[in-house]
């Protein structure tokens, strides 16, 4: 009777140590997934700032062209 009792406390023993195991690695993974997903959060803002920022480029360089005819057209007169 004594063994049954102490395979009984060694099994409980081992479930336990395996639970909290399983529970710390979830926790820790758990947290792993929410630094990467505010990384790629920080990512696809500055994508999207940058995309503005080429738009915005483009257009300073269309203005340049339009400045630099009519700057042209002013020293042929």
């Amino acid at each position: 009777m004594v063994e049954i009792i102490v395979a009984v406390i060694a099994a409980s023993g081992g479930l336990l140590g395996s639970i909290i195991g399983v529970l710390s690695a979830n926790r820790l993974t758990t947290y792993r997934i929410a630094q990467l997903e505010k990384k790629v959060d920080k990512h696809n803002n500055l994508v999207e700032r940058m995309y503005k920022v080429e738009e915005s480029a483009e257009v300073l360089k269309e203005q340049i062209k339009v400045v630099n005819h009519r700057i042209r057209d002013l020293e042929d007169e």
